[in-house]
């Protein structure tokens, strides 16, 4: 498999008043196309604080400091974090697209949910609605060449933007007293065709009467129909990669299965890539190929989904899993306490609460070691 998006030693800091946060700390993985790669740790670990930087939202005081995002699959991937806000901006929601963890936030209460969906359409689809659109008012008119002589090639000028080629020619001037009414009819097409796109998404997330639920608003809406138009508009423009962040968290248990086996069923269907962040073992054991374990701002394993739950070897991961209950079993609680992100420790960030912590472990910093095939540690063990 090639890899969709390759992250290189980045580094994120908050520069608050009372001091600097280090979130990321060197942090390095791949997602590769197609799959599904699980993000898990405790909360304030840095997990979405990860998937924040891959579509470079990260706001003031947050700064990336260092470090490459590289994203695509063929010979020459970009670096996200060498492009200009205007090319990042056109990256967003077209090709990657972000799951928020509470859909009532994400969805802004004064518009419909059809105007949420149809906004991204428009901005990222147009040419495509622009064609459809263009299409049906030829079909309309087709019985007089003059007519479209006179008004659609000026339309067709609009629709590949080229306004220096309009406002200039002066030939064009009368022609445009005669393009309003078929520019009304245009913009009437856009709509249309953006509503069928998004009507036809939302039945993709398996939302009965789509069209109705089109001219709702949020508050009219359960929370899990909110969290299959969160992911509705994520599949609007088809992104190689969607970030799910915690999108199950404040959902029953019957409408957390329903999600997740409808985000598995879409990414086969639409071939997306996807970084699910979660701090439950049980959701990323059922939904990831491979998961990276996370804790204080650092990569500590990674590995096969099945490596990681058969064949836990870092300490932190091998706590997180007997903290899961289990049938019969007592679940043990993780020793000690989650590092101060104002203080963290010296060397390892976990050695504090490792049993097995040496002497190494409070002084240095252990790197990423491959033990096995698709299988890596940082532990000074290793």
């Amino acid at each position: 498999m090639k890899e969709l998006v390759k992250i290189r030693d980045l580094t994120v800091k908050f520069y608050t008043y009372e001091g600097i946060v280090s979130a990321l700390n060197g942090v390095s993985f791949d997602i590769f196309s197609g799959e599904t790669l699980g993000l898990v740790g405790e909360t304030g670990s840095g997990k979405t604080v990860t998937g924040l930087s891959i579509l470079r939202l990260i706001m003031p005081p947050g700064k990336i400091e260092s470090g490459n995002i590289f994203f695509g699959d063929g010979k020459e991937p970009i670096d996200l974090l060498k492009l200009s806000e205007q090319r990042m901006r056109r990256l967003r929601g077209s090709q990657i697209a972000m799951v928020f963890q509470e859909p009532g936030a994400a969805l802004n209460p004064v518009f419909s949910i059809g105007e949420q969906l149809t906004e991204g359409i428009l901005m990222h689809r147009r040419q495509e609605i622009a064609s459809r659109a263009l299409e049906s008012i030829e079909l309309q008119i087709s019985g007089d060449d003059s007519i479209w002589a006179q008004i659609l090639k000026p339309a067709r000028l609009i629709e590949r933007r080229l306004y220096k080629d309009i406002t200039s020619s002066r030939e064009l001037f009368p022609r445009l007293i005669n393009l309003i009414p078929v520019l009304r009819r245009l913009l009437h097409g856009l709509r249309d065709e953006a509503s069928k796109i998004a009507i036809a998404t939302l039945r993709d997330v398996e939302i009965p009467d789509a069209a109705r639920i089109l001219k709702q608003y949020p508050h009219e809406l359960s929370g899990g129909m909110k969290q299959r138009v969160v992911i509705a508009m994520a599949l609007t423009c088809c992104s190689r990669l969607i970030i799910a962040d915690e999108p199950t968290t404040s959902l029953d248990v019957t409408i957390q299965v329903q999600i997740i086996e409808l985000l598995k069923k879409l990414k086969r269907e639409f071939n997306s890539s996807l970084l699910y962040i979660t701090h439950n073992l049980g959701v990323a054991a059922e939904i990831c190929d491979r998961v990276a374990v996370m804790y204080a701002g650092n990569i500590c394993e990674i590995a096969s989904v099945l490596d990681i739950f058969k064949n836990p070897v870092h300490p932190y991961t091998k706590a997180l899993m007997a903290a899961v209950p289990k049938p019969g079993e007592e679940p043990r609680a993780i020793g000690g306490f989650v590092p101060d992100p104002l203080a963290l420790p010296n060397g390892c960030r976990f050695h504090p609460r490792c049993p097995k912590a040496s002497e190494a472990c409070s002084l240095e910093l252990p790197g990423m070691v491959e033990i096995a095939p698709g299988h890596s540690v940082a532990c000074h063990l290793f």
